[in-house]
């Protein structure tokens, strides 16, 4: 349809006009174009579910009133029903169909009844903020006409924690094997009174991975243990020379040292070291402390670093001895990754647990809106939501392009062990 317009000009023009109300056919369903947009969408979907419904009810139950053979199943009414809909359920009349007395279910039925979609969108929900109150108002309405349900506040929880449980046991029982792994990154993050360890792997390309959650502390040497041992029976060798970055947690140092032996190449956190250190220390020496260790932890090679450090402990000695004794403890430690000969920035990253904080920073980010924990299972969930929720932005390590420097260093460290191993034997 067509309206013929003059312009100022005088010349005519045409413009298309829209019919304010136009009824087109989905099925046996007339639609009324004019109404509501959103009544409209949903309105043919529901229609062209009915007539998905009759074609395969026709496929399976051949024409209405038509002789039928044995591979035939029969018609058998209809019965209302509940399927997926926007984050809810909502009610649907579909027919039946029986086979020797067997029900035949329609596929496009169990799949509108799929619930996978709705324990997507509850977790989904979760993760930008939205309240197991509140959910309900983040959906999009619906026709009055449904009867919907499934978006109570017990109902999007129990979805959750469904959704969520599947999710850390299909975390915790991936297989680690078919990675070549450089570092390993292990620390625990606080959640409402709970501790909960979180191990972060490096690849050889610089790539970071989450592996594992246990709900515990890293003082905990058991635990530790237990968590590492479970790592390694996934698949990451306990017989190879890797990088490990801890914070400096004494149950963790043992537990470390249990599973991986000499293998590990453990790396002390120099922030942690730096925080330990003044910590014990009067306001007015902290900041000269704190160049002093700077410019310790900055040398160019680890013979210097360890000089450097070394004079440092002896100036604190006098006046400060607790101080001197934590800069002293595991000195040798917090200058691994320069004793492996790596420098710039590859190095600068894994000196530290850094890496591993901006993990714990998403998920505090994903977590911080819960105001109860009922428990380590509930805490566990929640970090290990968090954890996963932040991969998924995950980049390359800094510096990573000399990953290639780390993977030698720790290949050439293997084979100085084997030789020595072969000359103790020999």
């Amino acid at each position: 349809m067509k309206e013929i317009r003059k312009k100022s000009s005088g010349r005519k023009e045409a413009v298309a006009v829209v019919p304010s109300q136009v009824r087109v056919s989905v099925g046996e369903v007339a639609l009324d174009v004019g109404a509501d947009f959103r009544e409209l969408i949903l309105t043919g979907g529901l229609a062209l579910a009915e007539a998905l419904f009759r074609e395969e009810l026709q496929r399976v139950c051949g024409p209405r009133y038509g002789r039928k053979g044995e591979a035939f199943a029969s018609r058998w009414g209809h019965q209302r029903g509940e399927v997926v809909l926007g984050g809810r359920k909502v009610q649907l009349d579909h027919p039946r169909a029986r086979r020797q007395g067997k029900e035949v279910v329609l596929p496009a039925y169990a799949q509108l009844q799929n619930e996978d979609p709705l324990d997507e969108r509850a977790l989904e929900q979760m993760l930008i903020g939205v309240s197991t109150r509140r959910y309900r108002r983040s959906l999009e309405p619906v026709i009055p006409s449904l009867n919907e349900f499934a978006t109570s506040k017990s109902a999007v929880s129990r979805r959750f924690v469904a959704k969520t449980t599947a999710q850390l046991e299909a975390a915790l029982a991936a297989p680690l094997d078919g990675i070549e792994w450089a570092g390993l990154m292990i620390d625990g993050i606080e959640f409402h009174e709970q501790v909960v360890v979180v191990v972060l792997g490096i690849d050889i390309t610089g790539k970071k991975h989450v592996l594992s959650f246990r709900q515990g502390s890293t003082e905990n040497g058991t635990l530790c243990r237990e968590l590492l041992s479970s790592i390694v029976a996934r698949g990451v060798p306990p017989d190879r020379s890797i990088l490990v970055a801890i914070d400096g947690g004494k149950g963790l140092r043992k537990a470390v040292n249990e599973v991986f032996g000499d293998f590990a190449v453990v790396q002390r956190c120099q922030v942690h070291k730096k925080r330990n250190v003044l910590d014990q220390l009067p306001d007015e020496l902290r900041a000269q402390v704190r160049a002093a260790m700077n410019q310790a932890y900055a040398a160019p090679s680890y013979e210097t670093a360890l000089r450097l450090a070394q004079n440092q402990v002896r100036v604190l000695a006098k006046e400060h001895p607790g101080a001197a004794d934590s800069l002293r403890e595991g000195l040798h430690e917090t200058l691994a990754v320069k004793k492996l000969g790596l420098t710039g920035a590859l190095a600068k990253t894994l000196e530290t647990t850094n890496p591993i904080e901006n993990v714990n920073s998403g998920i505090r980010r994903v977590a911080g809106r819960v105001k109860r924990c009922r428990g380590g299972g509930m805490a566990l969930r929640w970090v290990a939501t968090g954890a996963l929720e932040h991969a998924t932005k995950f980049r390359r390590l800094k510096g990573h392009k000399d990953m290639h420097k780390l993977v030698d260093a720790l290949r050439a460290r293997d084979a100085a062990m084997k030789n020595a191993n072969v000359r103790k034997t020999g």
